[in-house]
């Protein structure tokens, strides 16, 4: 019997959540679907679940005390965000690029892949890879 799933949701720790909150809810338009607790301040809390269209992406503070947290993030730590990327079905690459571009994201226009895939990369705040793709012949 094969198994059933209904989604994915991936968790990425963040160094600063209302930093990282503002980016997808704000800049990327996820909607925030629900969260942990709030500790006392806008968008300050430990875990969060957005939402944008068919897609979720949780997120989790990657200290719990904010005397835990270094100050400036751990260079090593960030640096491995780098090997992550998360990929969004995006019919229209050209149009995210210039929505995000109109809200002040300095980005490389999209390109397309040897293997036809139109893709435009950036980072998040934490240094996470994203890529907004579509096959490039559709």
């Amino acid at each position: 019997m094969a198994i059933h799933v209904r989604g994915l949701s991936p968790l990425l720790q963040v160094y600063d959540m209302p930093v990282s909150v503002r980016f997808y809810r704000d800049v990327l338009g996820f909607e925030l679907v629900t969260t942990s607790p709030n500790l006392g301040g806008d968008d300050k809390f430990h875990w969060c679940l957005l939402r944008l269209g068919e897609c979720e992406l949780m997120l989790n503070t990657a200290y719990e005390f904010d005397a835990e947290r270094p100050v400036p993030p751990d260079a090593v730590r960030v640096a491995a965000h780098d090997d992550t990327c998360i990929y969004f079905g995006a019919p229209d690459v050209d149009a995210v690029y210039d929505e995000l571009r109109k809200k002040g994201l300095d980005l490389k226009p999209p390109k397309v892949a040897p293997y036809g895939m139109k893709q435009l990369y950036f980072h998040d705040p934490d240094g996470y890879n994203l890529c907004f793709q579509w096959a490039a012949n559709q």
